[in-house]
């Protein structure tokens, strides 16, 4: 038959610091922010460049690397619409919706420059029309 173990008495708790008012309810994040600010604030650039590094995960999380690929991991399987007749753009654009908009103007900018650099898009990232 197993032995009973004997009760072993709680570790005693430590007494706690009563809060200050001034500080209740604040976050860990915010005595960092808190940190921040007041060292910037006197110029001790370096101290705040380093509770910044610290903080700045908490308030912009990292992107997702994402790696892009075809079917079964391989390419991505790309067709060259440039030489398609009417005809099969026509048939495209009935099972696809309008994927050639603007190809004239496309082939415009190509062919003088549009000042606007790769993809002819202004630095709203959106088409600009003249």
């Amino acid at each position: 038959m197993p032995r009973k173990r004997a009760a072993v008495a709680a570790a005693p708790t430590q007494d706690r610091v009563p809060l200050d008012p001034a500080t209740q309810g604040l976050s860990p994040l915010d005595v960092m922010l808190r940190a921040m600010r007041e060292h910037a604030a006197r110029g001790d650039w370096d101290t705040a460049a380093a509770l910044a590094k610290d903080v700045a995960p908490y308030m912009h999380p990292k992107l997702a690397s994402l790696q892009h690929s075809g079917a079964d991991g391989g390419p991505i399987q790309t067709l060259d619409l440039s030489h398609a007749t009417e005809e099969q753009l026509a048939a495209l654009e009935q099972l696809f919706g309008p994927i050639v908009q603007d190809f004239e103007q496309d082939l415009a900018f190509a062919e003088v420059g549009d000042g606007r650099g790769e993809g002819g898009t202004g630095a709203s990232g959106s088409r600009e029309t003249e």
